[in-house]
């Protein structure tokens, strides 16, 4: 790791720089795991708080999330639309 400040090869775990005296911000994971993908997807409302939370901090993580949120929206209005759209066939056809 190096340090944010000097830019001085410093220790993994290291609070403070060595060299500078300057305090390291500890690292921040953001893979944009699957995980949180598949929980906006199922709660979009979660997905879409999560993106606007971690937009800054976690930018891969919220997309993620935001995108899984966004794929179920658009599921579930491809689903109303569909069944709209069979309820007026039905009606047309006399069902």
């Amino acid at each position: 790791m190096y340090c944010k400040n000097c830019a001085k090869e410093i220790d993994d775990k290291a609070v403070v720089c060595p060299h500078c005296g300057v305090a390291q911000a500890p690292q921040v994971v953001d893979n944009g795991g699957f995980g949180w993908g598949l929980l906006g997807c199922c709660i979009p409302i979660v997905g879409l708080i999560l993106f606007l939370v971690w937009k800054d901090t976690k930018p891969k993580t919220a997309k993620a999330a935001g995108l899984g949120a966004l794929i179920s929206v658009i599921c579930v209005a491809l689903m109303y639309a569909l069944a709209f759209g069979l309820g007026i066939l039905g009606a047309v056809a006399g069902y």
